[in-house]
């Protein structure tokens, strides 16, 4: 089970970091894809900092976590993601549906559910032990 998890862990974070270089890079493709129109200066800068930062960050946590095996690690993206699907279902309650917004919502519960699981199973280490 831990070596499942480990590799789930392992490609999310890639999936995320393989987001994080899009939004990067082309964030007007990257953001449309998402269903976001980027088309101004501030727009841009918006989508190519937040969308970066938001799977970069996961997305480095989540190979950092699983590469040294440490649960630590993956609690960060885990209450980050949970905050995302929170307020996705927030905006689902008070707006309704549209059309492919379950995607989304499965993704980021997935996972929620993935990494809150791998940080109970996966060992825990001193701050000293993560740095050397």
């Amino acid at each position: 089970m831990r070596l499942v998890l480990t590799a789930l862990v392992y490609l999310s974070g890639l999936l995320c970091l393989f987001l994080a270089v899009g939004f990067l890079t082309d964030p007007a493709t990257s953001a449309f894809g998402l269903g976001i129109k980027a088309d101004s200066a501030a727009a841009l800068s918006t989508v190519r900092a937040d969308f970066t930062a938001f799977f970069g960050v996961t997305g480095a946590l989540m190979l950092w976590g699983a590469w040294r095996r440490n649960g630590d690690l993956l609690l960060v993206p885990a209450l980050i993601y949970g905050t995302a699907f929170t307020g996705r279902a927030i905006n689902l309650a008070i707006h309704g549906t549209y059309p492919m917004f379950f995607q989304p919502m499965a993704v980021e519960a997935f996972w929620t559910v993935l990494l809150f699981t791998a940080w109970r199973v996966l060992p825990h280490h001193k701050i000293a032990d993560i740095a050397g």
